[in-house]
């Protein structure tokens, strides 16, 4: 998880460099359907950035919020067969040396 964030924590540094170095280029012209926006360059990167890890985020939750629920739903089963395998045990020592 540590490396993830180290990753995520140099991309950001970049973005942010890439951002304060093109604060002086021309206005970017942006069209989308009947729309027309002409703003900064900056504000155009750091918009796309966001919306990106927002897009991220809204993809990854859910999915963290499953995999969180499966797993204790898992470990209470382990521990659940754990027990019942606990209370057996003297039955199958048994069987195991009769085996013998």
């Amino acid at each position: 998880m540590s490396v993830f964030l180290w990753i995520a924590f140099f991309l950001l540094v970049g973005v942010a460099f890439f951002a304060v170095q093109n604060s002086d280029a021309s206005p970017v012209v942006m069209k989308f359907l009947f729309w027309r926006f002409e703003t900064s360059l900056v504000y155009t990167v750091l918009g796309a950035v966001c919306l990106g890890i927002l897009l991220t985020l809204l993809i990854w939750i859910p999915r963290g919020i499953r995999t969180s629920l499966r797993t204790k739903r898992l470990r209470r089963e382990i521990d659940s067969l754990e027990d019942s395998h606990r209370r057996s045990g003297s039955s199958s020592d048994e069987a195991a040396r009769l085996k013998r």
